[in-house]
């Protein structure tokens, strides 16, 4: 990883040097536009509404527009406002961690020491974790000030920057105003469904299906070396020719089986464990909840309309 900012935590008379890094990472197949006739990569041109000219990128202004007036921006104009460069991350509080809503975090990022001694790093990390406190900070990234939570995760302290109050929405739905009434029976039955999908969240055992499917979409064309700027995979008149797209549907099936099959023997192992498990209570309020959902699933037999003279 390389670091994109270096800087410290101040808080106090404590100074903790740190680099921060970029905590997450985009893995998504990368896509652009072409045109379908050729292959041709499809570019944008900045063009002006005014004289229909296309503009160069350095004689190109910001604006801001209200709807009414357009108040345009120079790169003078812009400059003219202070920037801001401090180098460090200011603690402003410390907070129960519990009190810092998720909806508020943004982006992520890791925090390495960034001395010959670690100590005042460590003991930061420690004194977090023994009071259970997150810090709430301010610093300065790409000149703009951010607000942020400073954390511990695992060894390591990081930074999750935070959206300031008036940019969460807050959620006002008419149809909640209404006053619901929901039995103990009812209670009990959703209580035993939850329980019979209870588990610890394991992230590894979860990937991105589509972005697989597409990557092997992606190989299996060019396996049979289809390409754009060739007739394979098109005909004389532009249609795909049939026998490519039936080779190209059988390599995706094929792929999709070599998925399950590999799931299988997990999935065997699972269902024999369970089964060699001895009935509990709980197995109880599964069986029941399971019916419940079978009679929801079970489609429901139209009520006969009343006549007008009943």
């Amino acid at each position: 990883m390389r670091a994109i900012w270096k800087g410290a935590v101040a808080f106090g008379l404590v100074n903790v040097p740190v680099k921060l890094y970029s905590a997450t990472e985009d893995h998504d197949v990368k896509l652009h536009q072409v045109h379908e006739k050729d292959g041709g990569r499809i570019r944008y041109q900045r063009r002006c509404e005014v004289c229909g000219k296309v503009v160069e990128f350095k004689d190109i202004d910001k604006a801001f527009d209200d709807g009414e007036r357009t108040v345009v921006l120079t790169d003078e104009d812009l400059a003219s406002l202070p920037v801001e460069k401090n180098r460090e991350i200011d603690v402003v509080e410390f907070v129960p961690s519990d009190q810092i809503d998720p909806i508020m975090f943004d982006r992520s990022y890791y925090l390495e020491p960034d001395s010959k001694s670690t100590k005042a790093y460590v003991l930061l990390r420690k004194t977090l974790e023994d009071t259970d406190r997150t810090a709430v900070v301010k610093f300065a990234l790409r000149q703009k000030t951010r607000l942020a939570a400073l954390r511990v995760r695992g060894d390591v302290l990081m930074l999750q920057t935070l959206l300031w109050e008036d940019e969460v929405r807050e959620a006002s739905f008419p149809s909640l105003e209404e006053t619901v009434r929901i039995s103990a029976k009812e209670r009990e039955m959703s209580a035993a469904l939850v329980e019979s999908f209870s588990s610890d969240f394991k992230p590894d055992e979860f990937t991105d299906e589509y972005q697989e499917q597409l990557r092997t979409l992606i190989e299996a064309k060019i396996e049979q070396g289809e390409s754009l700027d060739t007739e394979a995979t098109f005909g004389e008149e532009g249609e795909e020719e049939g026998g490519k797209v039936l080779d190209l549907m059988e390599a995706l099936r094929r792929s999709v089986e070599k998925n399950r099959e590999g799931k299988k023997p997990a999935a065997a192992k699972e269902e024999a464990e369970s089964k060699a498990k001895p009935a509990s209570k709980t197995s109880g309020r599964k069986t029941a909840a399971k019916k419940d959902e079978d009679e929801e699933a079970a489609p429901k037999r139209p009520r006969a309309k009343a006549s007008k003279g009943a």
